[in-house]
């Protein structure tokens, strides 16, 4: 065949990555640059040896061009997905749970965390596969693909033990309904999860893992098991945030299965804003979670290493705790709360990540609420704003509080119980977050 001239045509071939179909390629995909040949006439002998000489001379004074691989740009993970587990009931042997989350980053090799965190014995999954969702537990056509371990098709986790998944070939689109499927055969004791998902998964009996359709998938539950985070492959500028918090932070209240939890709506930001490169969010939100003492789940500053350092790609936090220490009345003064507060902050920073402190929003009419309560608020919430401990601030408290009674939420953002919030309210605390200060360019502690 005759070398290719000015008449080659770029053309771009599909491939079918992760096994789905052209019909159904909404979110893995991957495309490949080829060129198609057209014969000419070759240029007469002469012609040819100056055109190499030419090239040889340009080669000895430019060096070695690089190849196309060395000049690909650096890559890492980041957590597109993630939530904060604690002891969720008991295993049930040889059942199958299909969960649905949502991506917040898209990126590719994706890979999905596994936990046995609050198990208290060995935790075998048999059966892994991730895939995109259609409608309620049905999946699309030729999405579903299993999920290995160290190349192996089953993992065992240990007690209080975490395991990530060989990286999926192909690509996971930004804001995507991602379907994890697993199965455990020997399932007992005390199991691990989250409760509040506010988002329906699926339950079953017997390993269905494997099926797209969702008619063994018969029982709908609103809590994740086992699942704790997915990670997907981006460009190295790609960062993260992490939303540490309580019930609030968690989406209580907000519509299930629509994402309008505050951090839903902060991701939404995120997605086009040339304000910052951070694009994924990670939800450690738990309710009724204290910054100080454990009650049904470890405090803020004992799982902040499980739930929060330990994801990749992590560039800022943004801490949003305290009012469940307030209403607890336990006699928690301001001076505890910010020395708490000066804790997280100090490990984060060495950690290398910035902090972004909210402030406490109000609860008044809560039935825990009193002025005493009120009173430690409003001194927290000053030394937030002015006492100079974190990289930022988002003050919550100014976009919700009612202008007619500060200590109030305003009406069109409480939920009915005076202490969480409808989906405005969500959407509220998400816009008076500033996206530069999630980017963290000159370092914490700045």
């Amino acid at each position: 065949m005759k070398a290719c001239g000015r008449r080659c045509r770029a053309g771009r071939v599909p491939l079918i990555s992760l096994g789905v179909t052209t019909s159904s390629r909404v979110t893995w995909e991957a495309t490949l640059n080829t060129t198609t040949l057209h014969p000419r006439r070759l240029p007469p002998r002469g012609t040819q040896l100056r055109g190499l000489f030419v090239l040889a001379l340009l080669a000895a004074l430019l060096g070695p061009v690089p190849s196309a691989a060395g000049s690909a740009p650096p890559r890492h993970d980041v957590v597109t997905w993630a939530t904060s587990a604690f002891r969720l009931g008991t295993g049930v042997p040889d059942r199958a749970y299909r969960l649905v989350v949502h991506t917040s980053a898209g990126g590719d090799r994706m890979r999905v965390r596994l936990s046995n965190a609050f198990g208290d014995r060995p935790l075998t999954f048999d059966s892994v596969y991730a895939g995109i969702q259609r409608e309620g537990a049905a999946l699309v056509p030729g999405s579903n693909r299993r999920l290995t371990f160290g190349g192996r098709t089953s993992v065992t986790v240990p007690p209080g033990g975490l395991v990530y998944s060989d990286p999926l070939p192909g690509r996971v689109r930004a804001r995507t309904n991602l379907v994890v499927s697993l199965h455990s055969p020997d399932a007992a004791g005390p199991a691990t999860g989250h409760r509040l998902a506010m988002q329906t998964s699926y339950v079953t009996q017997g390993d269905h893992t494997a099926d797209e359709t969702a008619a063994p998938w018969t029982r709908s539950i609103t809590s994740w098991f086992y699942l704790d985070a997915v990670t997907v492959r981006t460009p190295v500028r790609t960062g993260a945030v992490v939303a540490l918090g309580d019930s609030i932070t968690d989406g209580w209240e907000s519509t299930t299965d629509l994402n309008r939890r505050w951090p839903d709506y902060l991701s939404r930001r995120l997605q086009h804003s040339l304000a910052t490169t951070v694009r994924g969010v990670a939800n450690a939100g738990i309710s009724a979670n204290k910054v100080l003492a454990d009650g049904a789940s470890p405090s803020a500053l004992n799982r902040l290493d499980r739930d929060v350092l330990s994801h990749p790609g992590v560039r800022t936090v943004l801490v949003f705790e305290g009012v469940n220490d307030l209403k607890a009345h336990t006699g928690v003064t301001a001076e505890d709360l910010i020395d708490g507060y000066r804790q997280l902050t100090d490990r984060v920073h060495a950690a290398g990540h910035c902090v972004v402190a909210a402030t406490i929003a109000p609860f008044k009419g809560w039935p825990e609420w009193d002025p005493e309560a009120e009173a430690v608020r409003q001194e927290v919430n000053a030394f937030i704003r002015t006492g100079g401990l974190f990289d930022a601030v988002a003050d919550f408290d100014r976009a919700v509080r009612s202008p007619d009674d500060p200590e109030s939420i305003r009406p069109a953002y409480d939920n009915g119980d005076h202490l969480h919030f409808t989906d405005e309210g969500m959407r509220a605390m998400a816009d008076e977050v500033r996206l530069k200060d999630l980017e963290c360019a000159s370092g914490p502690g700045r």
